[in-house]
């Protein structure tokens, strides 16, 4: 771990609160690079360890309480441990964690996924949603018989090696290290809310297989999407004959109980699933069209004389996921959590940005459905924070954020307040989220905007 800046009184107070935290992140830094399993976790000087979790809260393991909005990296729509799920969950748990064998619950789970989410003619499960849109590519590529997988910069899809430039950096399309120029080379970039320029690129190169996109716009809906390029997308692919892929891994059941696809009334060929669909365990899914998802039958390729594309995973529908995820779905179709977090969110957005103004602080907060990002505004932008329009900033300034030493700090003051941030800065509120929760995180963001100010990052 690095050493402490000890002039800052918000580090300091975070390493008081915290001793437990610092403890395990040392035992952490002698077995995981950075002390890490997963770069999201990654805040200096280190991250929180939670023991346990509830509803919209959990605790840390000095006891700590916290009002938690990382929510899971996005998979919580029901909130921690939600009663139904978990006794969904320990009953499959004492009937067997792994068949090795096919199981009736792999066949429900798929009915509530056909039901809810308009592109699934077709579904076929793997672990996670970066598998998810693994399979989709290659899907797509042998169905067409094209090469190239058109992306949009900044969004993200996982971790695969199709996926990684034009995320966070290598926006020239140039490989990551330890990807193949091959691959990379096949990957064609473009930017999101231009239909001319996607046009002309249609246009021109005809060897482009699938475009994939996350359908709320990128980095989960911090570069915001306009709603009509979604369409000019739908009708460009189709026009071209380029399968399009709509990345539902956040937006599938939280935007509304059929994601994103159903509220824009938008249906993509191919589409990626997974946190909420297990219920908060491991598991994703890719569904659609089924002439292409033919591709994965043994009989129809050998009917139709073509390859069969091979597919195994050994947690593929895995009979827990399964039991958690027919219970969250469950949730999800009976009792409109999507509308309940989406109104929390909203009002969450709106009364920050009325705190904001009330402290003369030049930030913002924007987003859609249950997502909330807080613009720091790093070029000092005259912004009125209740009329900031997210559309009118340059995708750059709105992704990067470009104040890092700022969000750090921010986020380790809304820890010591007992509110726990994602990175972007922001998060997700679940439908376990209220008023309680909201009233907390205001007097939380008050007191952390004056540390702040107090220390000069303001």
């Amino acid at each position: 771990m690095p050493e402490t800046e000890t002039n800052s009184a918000i580090i300091a107070a975070y390493e008081r609160r915290t001793p437990g935290s610092a403890a395990a992140a040392l035992r952490a830094a002698r077995l995981f690079p950075s002390g890490l399993t997963h770069d999201s976790r990654y805040i200096e000087p280190y991250g929180l360890y939670i023991s346990r979790a509830s509803g919209p809260r959990k605790w840390d393991v000095d006891g700590n309480s916290y009002i938690d909005y990382f929510g899971g990296h996005g998979a919580l729509l029901l909130g921690h441990s939600h009663p139904q799920v978990v006794r969904a969950a320990r009953e499959q748990l004492e009937r067997g964690t792994h068949f090795g064998a096919s199981h009736e619950l792999e066949i429900a789970w798929a009915e509530w996924v056909q039901k809810l989410i308009p592109s699934a003619e077709r579904v076929r499960f793997t672990s996670s949603g970066t598998e998810a849109t693994l399979m989709a590519v290659r899907l797509a590529r042998a169905f067409t018989g094209k090469q190239k997988l058109l992306r949009f910069r900044h969004h993200f899809h996982g971790w695969q090696d199709h996926m990684t430039s034009g995320y966070a950096n290598h926006f020239d399309g140039s490989p990551t290290p330890g990807v193949l120029e091959g691959v990379a080379g096949n990957v064609v970039l473009a930017d999101q809310n231009d239909a001319e320029g996607l046009s002309r690129l249609l246009e021109t190169d005809r060897d482009i297989a699938a475009a994939i996109i996350e359908p709320t716009g990128g980095h989960g809906a911090r570069l915001p999407i306009d709603p009509p390029f979604l369409s000019a997308l739908r009708e460009l692919t189709a026009r071209h004959g380029v399968l399009l892929i709509f990345d539902e891994v956040v937006t599938g059941f939280r935007v509304s109980k059929g994601g994103a696809q159903a509220h824009y009334r938008i249906t993509p060929d191919l589409s990626t699933l997974a946190k909420i669909l297990a219920g908060g365990l491991p598991g994703g899914a890719v569904v659609g069209r089924k002439d292409i998802l033919d591709l994965l039958d043994f009989r129809l390729s050998r009917r139709n004389n073509r390859e069969k594309i091979a597919h195994q995973g050994t947690f593929n529908a895995n009979p827990l996921s399964a039991a958690a995820g027919i219970a969250a779905l469950e949730i999800v179709d009976r009792g409109d959590p999507c509308a309940r977090a989406n109104d929390t969110a909203q009002s969450l957005r709106r009364r920050m940005n009325a705190l904001f103004e009330e402290e003369r602080v030049p930030w913002a907060a924007y987003g859609s459905f249950s997502m909330f990002h807080i613009f720091t505004n790093p070029e000092k932008r005259a912004i009125q924070p209740s009329r900031f329009e997210p559309l009118e900033v340059e995708a750059k300034a709105l992704a990067g954020n470009g104040q890092a030493r700022v969000v750090q700090r921010l986020r380790l003051a809304m820890m010591t307040e007992g509110v726990d941030l994602s990175a972007s800065p922001g998060g997700w509120v679940s439908a376990t989220h209220g008023e309680a929760e909201v009233e907390e995180t205001l007097k939380a963001l008050r007191q952390a905007v004056r540390l702040l100010r107090e220390e000069g990052e303001l």
